[in-house]
């Protein structure tokens, strides 16, 4: 008897806001993992990232630049039998990921993510690259950039992604690794090291972890994305982008 997993279809939610240098690509390869369906979330861009993701053929829909109501305005749209895929705009799935995540869930997990590596090449990528692979290895709780995996139905039963400005993707795996077995999958997703390069991986570790804190002490995730602004904007002029920590 063949199991549900192989039969049930896959779709990938995209998230973006001014990525116009990066969706092609993120969209292509979502494309030669073999997902058909392709959601991307716009948060009102203003650059041509709407205008090349529908060139490409993406679903698109539009809301208020908030990562984890993107998100969830692109849920909506799926069936709970559908195995989703959220892949970040800067971040590339291996070719065998739909294969890889069936895989898991017949043998019995029901989210998950990914090992990471950085498409740029760099000693201190590598480095940073393995303390977030040990990281997600011990705590079974991959962060957005590891591309979460999950069946819609299971998601639903989790309450979906919190509308927060920031920590969604955290606060997501947290509520599935306390409801369901998780698993982190060895072929590894490409990912830009955008943020590390220009502040410095020990800076960056830093910023992450202290927000988490704050988060864990009850900071209100409004004031605690004002404060990653202000680091990432002291670091760089470059136009906005999403809100979220690096992995």
């Amino acid at each position: 008897m063949v199991p549900s997993a192989l039969m049930h279809p896959f779709a990938a939610i995209i998230p973006t806001l001014n990525e116009e240098t990066l969706i092609s690509e993120t969209i292509r390869s979502v494309r030669k993992a073999g997902i058909d369906r392709i959601i991307v979330s716009d948060g009102g861009s203003s650059d041509r990232t709407i205008e090349l993701a529908r060139a490409l053929g993406a679903e698109m829909v539009a809301g208020g630049a908030s990562r984890g109501g993107q998100i969830n305005l692109a849920l909506a749209r799926i069936e709970d039998e559908t195995i989703v895929i959220v892949v970040h705009a800067d971040t590339l799935l291996p070719t065998g990921a739909c294969g890889a995540i069936r895989e898991a869930i017949h043998r019995g997990s029901r989210f998950g993510g990914f090992e990471l590596s950085f498409q740029e090449t760099s000693l201190r990528l590598r480095l940073a690259a393995f303390l977030i692979n040990f990281r997600s290895r011990i705590l079974r709780e991959p962060w957005g950039d590891q591309a979460q995996w999950f069946q819609r139905e299971t998601a639903r039963g989790a309450g979906d992604y919190p509308d927060i400005p920031i920590l969604e993707d955290y606060e997501f795996a947290r509520r599935m690794r306390k409801s369901v077995r998780t698993e982190i999958l060895a072929d590894p997703v490409r990912t830009s090291g955008r943020r590390f390069l220009r502040k410095g991986v020990l800076a960056t570790a830093f910023v992450n972890w202290t927000i988490i804190t704050r988060y864990h002490l009850g900071v209100h995730p409004r004031e605690l994305a004002a404060i990653y602004r202000g680091e990432s904007d002291r670091a760089t002029s470059a136009q906005p982008e999403q809100t979220t920590l690096t992995p």
